[in-house]
């Protein structure tokens, strides 16, 4: 069985027992969170796709840790002109462990 979600404008193929980052959510260490943007189910061989996503589907997942990712640089130039620009960000990630897959 499994699933594709979507978290944090991504999607994401999961089954139970998977650990996965993505983009930071607000809750608690160590709570339980319901997702219900469930774009496809996988049950038996059977596919259920959903438009846009199926109803009565739920995958129960537990928030591990919260952390940051690595640096990203961007270092912009102009040839000719003396322009050079350097910036960069570290993404709020939140690792979440796939518990259970509901499909309703």
């Amino acid at each position: 069985m499994f699933a594709i979600i979507k978290s944090g404008g991504k999607q994401y193929s999961v089954k139970p027992g998977d650990t996965l980052k993505v983009d930071s959510i607000n809750a608690e260490q160590d709570s339980v969170i319901e997702i219900k943007d469930v774009l496809a189910v996988s049950e038996n061989g059977q596919l259920n796709l959903g438009a846009p996503f199926v109803e009565g589907a739920v995958v129960k997942a537990k928030i591990v840790e919260h952390s940051k990712g690595d640096k990203i640089l961007v270092f912009k130039r102009k040839r000719r002109k003396d322009y050079k620009k350097r910036y960069g960000h570290r993404s709020a990630l939140t690792s979440i462990k796939i518990e259970d897959i509901n499909v309703g």
